[in-house]
């Protein structure tokens, strides 16, 4: 993680209280866009996270376009967002 966060340069590595793992995260909207999702997109993810991922830019770029203002912009949002991780996997088996 030390590695990738020196890479890309910007974001840090936070252990979840009691664990032993912890989290990625990035906190500034243009490292997200102009740093994490263009690494993301040369070196793709594989499997059911790619799906998320792909969620996940389509909010960034709502985002950027101040969609998430409106309430039509976030209703898409949270629709994507019931779409991602367990949801999917409960759309599929429903």
């Amino acid at each position: 993680m030390r590695s990738l966060i020196e890479y890309l340069g910007c974001g840090g590595y936070y252990f979840r209280s009691g664990h032993e793992v912890g989290d990625y995260r990035v906190s500034k909207f243009l490292d997200l866009t102009d740093k994490v999702i263009p690494f993301f997109l040369k070196y793709p993810i594989l499997g059911v996270k790619a799906e998320d991922f792909k969620n996940f830019c389509v909010v960034a770029a709502l985002i950027k376009d101040n969609k998430h203002l409106t309430k039509q912009g976030l209703e898409q949002i949270q629709k994507i967002k019931l779409g991602t991780n367990k949801g999917r996997f409960l759309k599929c088996i429903s």
